[in-house]
């Protein structure tokens, strides 16, 4: 099994290759934009769009035969998800170019990658580190994407690297995924969302501020203001991130250690579903700004990597069941209490646990704790 990675490398270009890639960043943007104003929306199709403009975009823009292709393929790749979304293809930047193995080689032995551009082909230094290395070392990269972030470039470099089956595993984790908490497992470890709410309105507040003096400020107050904006929302999304990493990681390493699988609450269309009940404006934008799918996605690839399982569960009644009896209990707040066997304790330890039951019962199917459970004379807690 195959896992797609892609890391990030800072270019260290000299001052005439640096203006040859930011040529060729403008080429490319042109190209893409040129294409899609010649061609009807309606075709989406890249060997149909190629036979419509290929030899002009060459000839126009002095791409290579390959970069032409990539400014092709990029520009029915936009329509073809615009469309799924149901939206209109946005005007083309000068922000990234896209490579592939004929116009795109990386060699480790002297820490450089060769590009085509406008200006023919280019070797270009590379800022590597240990981290880098490791990921590439014994990889044969086959693409890339030349990417202006804020001036300075980098090299997005798509590798695929050979991954552990995942082992039998000897139990399971659950994890319970919430704002208050972030995560909590069935082994008892929590990731408090407290200091992760007050940073997040902190910087809610400040885009308030800012987005309310923008609204009444003259010409450069607005424009320094949207500048604001944005960096505000990357570092959010640099914060967010983060913790999201520091969590997976954490779940992921115990469950290697313990032998485990990991069972996870899928909440994929949990906003639609809470956003149909009745909240205030702060709440509602605390729950819809945490990226769970985010911290999912990083749970699976760390796992697939350390050769553990995951399993997705349902959320559906997980808060509300009884861990001890399986019947459905009373949550208020972060307090569980059942009425059937009288268990009292904490309700995102105790969804914890009923995830554990369920992904016993996927990965031990002849009989798990779950069964157990269900035939479970009432006692008390």
């Amino acid at each position: 099994m195959q896992q797609a990675l892609t890391v990030k490398i800072r270019l260290a270009p000299t001052p005439e290759q640096e203006r040859a890639l930011r040529s060729t960043l403008v080429a490319f943007a042109d190209a893409c934009n040129h294409i899609h104003t010649t061609v009807p929306e309606n075709i989406r199709n890249s060997a149909r769009i190629q036979q419509l403009t290929y030899k002009e975009v060459r000839q126009r823009f002095g791409l290579s035969a390959n970069l032409a292709v990539r400014a092709i393929a990029r520009v029915s790749m936009n329509r073809k998800a615009a469309k799924e979304l149901g939206s209109k293809v946005k005007a083309f930047k000068p922000t990234s170019v896209d490579y592939d193995a004929r116009i795109f080689d990386l060699r480790l032995r002297d820490e450089t990658a060769s590009l085509t551009t406008v200006k023919g082909r280019l070797r270009v230094d590379l800022r590597l580190s240990k981290y880098h290395l490791q990921k590439l070392q014994g990889t044969q990269p086959t693409s890339a994407t030349l990417v202006d972030s804020k001036g300075t470039l980098w090299l997005h470099v798509r590798v695929k690297r050979e991954v552990p089956p995942a082992a039998e595993p000897q139990d399971v984790i659950g994890v319970d995924l919430g704002r208050t908490d972030i995560a909590v497992t069935s082994t008892g470890k929590s990731w408090s969302g407290k200091a992760v709410t007050k940073v997040r309105d902190r910087y809610a507040r400040t885009r308030q501020m800012v987005q309310k003096n923008r609204s009444k400020g003259t010409r450069s107050t607005r424009r320094r203001a949207g500048a604001l904006l944005r960096r505000l929302s990357g570092k959010e999304k640099r914060f967010q991130k983060h913790v999201n990493h520091v969590v997976s990681k954490a779940v992921v390493s115990e469950a290697q250690a313990l032998g485990a699988a990991i069972a996870l609450e899928d909440l994929t269309g949990i906003r639609e579903r809470t956003n149909t009940q009745p909240r205030n404006s702060t709440e509602r934008r605390r729950s819809n700004s945490w990226a769970f799918h985010q911290l999912r996605s990083f749970v699976e690839y760390k796992a697939a990597l350390a050769g553990v399982r995951v399993i997705p569960i349902p959320p559906a009644y997980t808060s509300q069941t009884c861990h001890h009896c399986v019947h459905i209990g009373k949550r208020q707040g972060k307090r569980f209490a059942c009425g059937n066997c009288g268990w009292v304790g904490d309700a995102d330890h105790n969804g914890a646990q009923v995830i554990r039951l369920v992904g016993l019962s996927v990965t031990q199917p002849r009989g798990s704790e779950l069964l157990s459970c269900i035939f479970r004379a009432p006692e008390s807690p």
